[in-house]
């Protein structure tokens, strides 16, 4: 994506924020999780390596250390804000019915997308905020049905939070109705690791 474009959304939102709640810290303590274990290397899906192919300086990232997001009021609030702006102004589509593919990740210049667009987008806003690349993780998971869907995300001290497309609130990845199977690592955006059992069979993400 032109940085004019990232620019012009990021613009947008900021301005929209104002009208969302803010969080008290009782509410931020009452968001406290645990951490997702992970497991070993797996493969990245292909609808990463593609968006990476198309936007290169979006996907170059030298290996780096571990860094999460402090869990305060403001944090929260502005985190909050992102998601439920990009949810709000983002509307659904599916890949098939917009590109003529099955999956296709991609930022939602045009106002549609599908799970994966909308996490990109909200990953973008989020480090244009000043948050950690390294904090906001591409997360691939099976939803209720056993298929595919992507949320992001988001390593904090005080446990690992998720944004969902089809959920506006800020969660702990405990709450989700969710089976995860694998997402980036911290140390490096293009190297993605398993989470639970098995994780190498998702490769398309569709909500």
């Amino acid at each position: 994506m032109k940085s004019k474009a990232i620019k012009s959304i990021l613009g947008a939102a900021l301005l929209i924020a104002g009208v969302f709640a803010v969080q008290s810290p009782t509410e931020a303590q009452s968001l406290q999780s645990t951490f997702i274990p992970v497991g070993a290397r797996t493969l990245v899906p292909y609808g990463w390596m593609e968006f990476c192919n198309r936007y290169q300086g979006e996907c170059a990232a030298d290996a780096t250390h571990a860094e999460d997001i402090k869990l305060t009021p403001t944090n929260l609030r502005r985190i909050s804000q992102v998601n439920r702006w990009v949810n709000a102004n983002v509307e659904a589509r599916a890949d098939q019915e917009q590109w003529g593919v099955v999956d296709r990740w991609d930022y939602p210049t045009n106002g549609k997308g599908d799970c994966e667009d909308y996490v990109l987008l909200k990953r973008r806003l989020l480090i244009d905020e000043g948050f950690p690349q390294q904090a906001l993780l591409v997360t691939v998971v099976k939803d209720e049905r056993g298929d595919g869907h992507a949320v992001l995300t988001v390593k904090t001290n005080q446990g690992e939070l998720i944004l969902d497309n089809l959920r506006d609130g800020v969660k702990p990845w405990t709450q989700s109705p969710y089976k995860f199977v694998k997402r980036q690592s911290q140390s490096d955006p293009n190297l993605w690791v398993s989470i639970g059992e098995s994780a190498g069979n998702t490769q398309v993400v569709s909500r």
